[in-house]
């Protein structure tokens, strides 16, 4: 079913964000896209940018990745890496 792969979809981005040591959350929207907020090591930001733009979870068509307001923070304002519904 569509929402399982949609989850599915999800679920790879959750585990590169953790695996990154970044919190933050993701969420697909009507419009086929994903929106999202990450926090963490610039770096690990960084890393987690390059492959939002090029990999994405295995099921994924990625045809543009925009990132915007990006600063930064003196301390995380999330905590875990969660899908938003």
């Amino acid at each position: 079913s569509t929402a399982l792969l949609l989850q599915e979809e999800l679920s790879y981005t959750e585990r590169e964000g953790l695996r990154l040591g970044l919190v933050g959350w993701v969420k697909n929207t009507y419009g086929g896209t994903v929106v999202g907020q990450v926090q963490g090591p610039a770096d690990m930001v960084e890393e987690m940018k390059v492959w939002l733009s090029k990999e994405g979870s295995p099921s994924s068509r990625i045809t543009r990745a925009s990132f915007t307001n990006q600063r930064t923070i003196d301390k995380l304002e999330l905590s875990g890496f969660k899908t938003r519904f």
